[in-house]
Parts: C-alpha cells; structure tokens; sequence
C-alpha cells in the first residue's frame, strides 16, 4: 500500500513557517531612513543583540505616551506579553557599553547638525530630578522639586538627581537657543555616599568633573 501527501501540499496544508514575533514588530514598526541614518554611528557601540534590543527601545520610548519606562516602551511596541522581558532591561543595567562613547557620538552628530565650522562650543550644565519610588533605588534622595516648587511655596520630591551637559545653539526654526544633552550624571545622595563610606560629591564637583571629560 502506498500513501500519497500530494494532495496536501495542494491546498498548502503543512507546518506554518516560524516568523519570529520580535521580527515581525521590527518590520511592522520601523524608523524613517533619516533616523535610521542618523542612529547609525552608534551601532559599533553595542553588540549586535544589544544593539538590536535598544533599537526597539528607542522606537518605543518614540512611541510611547506617558513615562517612558521599558515596559512602556515594550507595550508601545506590541511586546507587553514578551516573557523574555529581562532582556530588554539588561540594555540598561546590565549590558556592556560605554555611555561616554555613546556621548561622544551624540555631541560630534549635534555639532555637524547645528554648530557652524569654526564657532564656539557653549555648553551648559545643570541639574534635573527624576521622581522615582522604591525600596530598591539605593541612589535616591529628598531633593527640592523645581518643576512643583515657586517663590513662595517649597515643594520636595523622592527621585534620581542627574547632572546633565547640554550644548546650547540657537535651532534655526525655532529662532532660539535649545539646550541639547548629551551627557547625564547620577549625582547619589549624601545618604547614599555615607552608608558606603564614600564622600559626597557636590554639583559643582560633578559639573567640573564633567567638563574635564569633555575637554579630552
């Protein structure tokens, strides 16, 4: 007796072909060629997992409305049933890559775009919160909100404080000066410092800090 499957592969009756779901978002949800182009210079940065990982991030923290967490930008993404999540959040905390290299690149790009050839840098640096909540940010502090704070009324919220170098030129649609960043610092709290027997630094030492960096 002989058994024939020809008349399946008729009617295309057969295993469905695996398409990969993280795929099928990138193609679905890509970016314009402008960006593309422009994100280019950072992929040696990263290696190419991470890289391809970030790259979704970043198309999600686009976007994403609201906070721009990882998990929003995975939602944003159709990725919030993902179960290897983790891996997305390693970009973040554990994954090997140099965020100076990262600010070397993203000032180089802001200086080709928007500083004409043989102006001056100017360069400003100041300070921003990041409210943020829980047992298990170790770095963070009571600090003075400047956003809900006035004159007369004082406002203090839990979060990050980040120190942040911005490159400030004049956008020519716009007809003023922007401050672009492209460097941020965790500035911990005295608390932090003192419970790991570490002096704490002040702004101003983490600004002179800074520029030191950019100077090299």
């Amino acid at each position: 007796m002989e058994i024939h499957f020809s008349h399946l592969a008729e009617k295309g009756v057969g295993y469905a072909p695996h398409r990969s779901r993280l795929k099928g978002v990138i193609e679905l949800r890509t970016l314009p060629p402008k960006i593309v182009q422009a994100l280019a210079p950072f992929a040696p940065l990263f290696s190419r997992r991470v890289w391809q990982h970030a790259q979704v991030l970043l198309v999600g923290a686009i976007l994403a409305s609201g906070r721009r967490s990882v998990s929003s930008a995975l939602r944003a993404m159709g990725l919030g049933p993902e179960k290897r999540f983790h891996r997305y959040h390693r970009v973040l905390s554990r994954a090997s890559w140099s965020s100076r290299e990262v600010a070397r690149v993203l000032l180089g790009l802001l200086v080709e775009a928007f500083v004409p050839e043989g102006s001056p840098l100017v360069v400003g640096i100041d300070e921003t919160l990041e409210r943020r909540y829980g047992r298990k940010i170790a770095a963070r502090g009571v600090y003075r909100d400047p956003v809900r704070s006035t004159h007369g009324h004082f406002v203090k919220s839990s979060g990050l404080r980040w120190v942040c170098a911005m490159l400030l030129v004049e956008i020519p649609w716009a007809s003023r000066v922007w401050a672009l960043p492209f460097l941020s610092v965790l500035a911990p709290s005295e608390r932090y410092a003192a419970k790991r027997g570490k002096r704490h630094k002040k702004i101003t030492e983490w600004a002179w800090q800074m520029l030191l960096v950019l100077r090299r």
